[in-house]
């Protein structure tokens, strides 16, 4: 795993930081969370040409935003026991060069906006320096009915500038 601290962030005249997991990144008064892991391509996840299968893309999306939340010091099954889950609403993909067996990719996951029910994520899947895939999702907060419920507080982070955001799933 592959983190940066790239920012301090202060709210309330209170300093934070997310630890040395994570990216934070000011744009005018939204602040965006990065963090990245590597994957290594696995047997299994390729097709009979070798070539990582379109399908796994959004499971290495999850995975990122599964390890970003937990960067953050939260546990997404601690969620699911509280009965706080997050659904995929809307995913995009789109490929550049494809990726095979064995090769060591990494993935960058970006917490780009948040609403009361919502986050939208960016991705970047490289080997090396090589751009292969990027991706953006939608989820959308929901209790054990599937009904949306607002994201709950305890996922919250300080708000800048009057905007406000917290950590992914």
């Amino acid at each position: 795993m592959r983190l940066h601290l790239k920012g301090v962030a202060a709210a309330n005249d209170r300093r934070f930081d997310l630890h040395a997991q994570c990216s934070i990144i000011h744009r005018q008064e939204t602040m965006i969370i990065e963090h990245s892991i590597d994957i290594r391509v696995r047997y299994p996840e390729v097709d009979a040409m070798g070539y990582l299968h379109h399908s796994r893309y959004l499971q290495y999306f999850e995975m990122g935003r599964v390890e970003l939340l937990r960067s953050l010091g939260h546990s997404y099954a601690d969620l699911e026991k509280q009965g706080i889950f997050f659904v995929v609403v809307k995913a995009q993909i789109s490929y550049k060069i494809p990726a095979r067996y064995d090769e060591l990719l990494t993935l960058t996951t970006r917490l780009m906006k948040q609403t009361y029910v919502r986050y939208d994520h960016t991705y970047e899947l490289r080997r090396d320096r090589t751009l292969l895939a990027e991706g953006t999702t939608t989820i959308a907060c929901v209790d054990r009915t599937g009904q949306l419920v607002q994201i709950p507080e305890s996922l919250s982070r300080p708000t800048t500038e009057g905007g406000s955001a917290s950590p992914a799933t």
